[in-house]
């Protein structure tokens, strides 16, 4: 990343706010450090050259105590600056990469590792903090300070200014020369980290099915094996860090210590006064100070600028854009739902997961979507849902006035606002099951909470139990009832079934039927994808879906005409 992106500014407005009040400060900063540096100079030569008196360098010294109280407070007032910038410039970063996540949809979610995100949105941002309260005020100190002081020295020594304006330009070289090795070692160190945090992940959430295949041992012997890889990469960045910490310092000790010789050859043969041999000396060593604290800051914050780095390019990740988008009416007129001659193809599959897949799901009917696994059933959800465009093909939602809409010409909120959809793994969140029923109409009351759960076949008094984060604590079944009792509650005009009964006792999945038979009679268009006979044998049509032949490619996946269903 650029030391100063313009990106960053762009989605963390409250970087500019701290940007303007860490240059005010540098100004300041800057004309105080000179001040102090004429005072110093001054105070000294009247002690030692004219034996002054205390009363007599008393305004002075005054003057100089308040010279290094400003000091103080710009320090403190930029440090304070930096610290509540960084909060607001990592929350406002932080809420624009969720924000966009969400915004660029499910299918750039599962082509990313979750544990990496997780990540990068967590510890990633929070590493800004040295970025902002020490990096970037030591940047802005790093461009005013040494070229104001070299305009100043040699208005009083020309051989001095000479000496430091070319002896400063080489602590930046070795500056670019140690981040380039370093920029690789610190990449390295967060792919490193990113492995590590979606497989402790994915292991986690695996946990109870490696323990009882056996296999949790070896699993943990893997982490064991990242984690040290992980620790001798960090290692290794520390040391770099350290390294370039010393190269730095020496290159402005010799560099002064060049400056300190030609000043006290000249005072010793009398060709420049004390006075400007002290005011140059004392500066020196400031005018490298700031590219000095620029490095190994730049060290601390690399953490931070690798994340931001790849948050921002996350950032630049384009949304689809569409012009003239409409909201949908409000969701108690019927829709159907058409999909024509709908292809997907995914770039990590070499065979379509759907090819010319065409057929109507019309109001008050249930359509049951039936084939082998990767037929495309889930995928030919997702294309209804808009989450995954077609090409070629349309899918249309149609109203009773002839009216209809495409994911393209629809907002995404009102065309979702549509649909109640149930997924095979419902999403669960930590909070009681009535909570996790309420997410699909927050507005609802208990009265209707309970009649969802008791339709979804769940029984009304588990309505308090208590869910944990991913749906610990309730079985595979369970979190289905409550997804479905979910969707029931929403009462949307399309509900999409992704396999409602899986899972399921021949008894429990009874119920399941009587609740999508209930949203049919309601009028609602169903689309459910299903294995098991009793929902194909109520379906109204079933849509057999079958999956392409990877031995020829050219050939479209093979679709059987739609069917009446066995049960109406």
């Amino acid at each position: 990343m650029k030391p100063l992106d313009p990106r960053l500014m762009r989605w963390a407005r409250a970087t500019r706010v701290f940007l303007i009040t860490t240059i005010l400060a540098g100004v300041i900063t800057t004309a105080a450090i000179i001040v102090q540096a004429m005072l110093l100079a001054t105070v000294i030569t009247q002690v030692f050259q004219d034996h002054a008196s205390l009363e007599q360098i008393w305004p002075q010294v005054m003057w100089l105590a308040g010279v290094v109280v400003v000091r103080a407070l710009l320090a403190y007032v930029v440090e304070w600056s930096a610290f509540h910038s960084s909060a607001r410039a990592k929350s406002q970063l932080r809420m624009a990469v969720l924000d966009h996540v969400v915004a660029l949809g499910p299918e750039y979610l599962d082509s990313r590792r979750s544990g990496e995100l997780a990540q990068l949105t967590g510890r990633g941002i929070d590493a800004l903090d040295s970025y902002f309260a020490r990096y970037l005020p030591q940047l802005v100190l790093a461009v005013m300070v040494p070229v104001a002081i070299i305009a100043v020295v040699i208005t009083e020594d020309l051989l001095a200014a000479v000496i430091i304006a070319l002896t400063i330009p080489l602590i930046p070289i070795f500056m670019i020369l140690v981040g380039l090795y370093t920029r690789r070692q610190v990449d390295r160190q967060w792919r490193t980290l990113g492995i590590l945090s979606g497989h402790f992940l994915d292991v986690v959430a695996g946990l109870p099915t490696l323990k009882a295949f056996g296999r949790a041992r070896a699993q943990a012997q893997t982490l064991r094996d990242i984690g040290d890889r992980y620790r001798r990469t960090t290692m290794g960045v520390l040391r770099v860090s350290f390294l370039s910490a010393l190269v730095l310092e020496l290159l402005a000790t010799l560099s002064v210590a060049i400056v300190a010789v030609s000043i006290g050859l000249r005072l010793v043969n009398g060709t420049l006064d004390l006075y400007t041999g002290l005011f140059v000396l004392i500066l020196a060593p400031e005018a490298y100070l700031p590219l000095r604290m620029v490095g190994a800051q730049f060290h601390a914050s690399a953490d931070g600028i690798a994340a931001a780095e790849q948050l921002l390019d996350i950032l630049d990740t384009p949304v689809p854009a569409h012009d003239a988008l409409t909201e949908i009416p409000a969701k108690d007129a019927p829709f159907s739902v058409t999909l024509s001659a709908v292809s997907v193809v995914y770039p990590d599959r070499p065979v379509p997961a759907l090819a010319d897949v065409t057929f109507r799901a019309a109001p008050g009917r249930v359509t049951a979507l039936a084939g082998h696994s990767g037929a495309g059933k889930s995928t030919a959800l997702r294309v209804i849902l808009g989450f995954v465009a077609p090409e070629p093909g349309t899918v249309r939602l149609q109203g009773a006035a002839g009216d209809d809409w495409t994911p393209a010409t629809a907002t995404r909120d009102s065309w979702l606002e549509q649909i109640g959809w149930l997924p095979q793994d419902p999403v669960m969140l930590a909070g009681s099951v009535a909570d996790n029923i309420l997410l699909g109409r927050p507005s609802a009351g208990i009265a209707d909470v309970r009649i969802a759960a008791r339709r979804a076949g769940l029984d009304p008094e588990t309505l308090s139990q208590i869910v944990g984060e991913g749906g610990s604590g309730v079985s595979a079944g369970q979190r289905r009832r409550i997804g479905l009792a979910r969707v029931l509650l929403r009462d949307a005009p399309v509900v999409l079934l992704d396999e409602p009964s899986a899972a399921l006792d021949e008894e429990t999945e009874s119920l399941v039927v009587q609740a999508v038979a209930g949203l049919r009679d309601k009028g609602r268009t169903v689309v459910v994808v299903a294995h098991r006979r009793a929902l194909l044998d109520m379906a109204d049509e079933v849509i057999h879906l079958a999956a392409p032949d990877p031995d020829d490619l050219t050939a479209p996946a093979e679709q059987s005409v739609s069917l009446p269903g066995l049960g109406r």
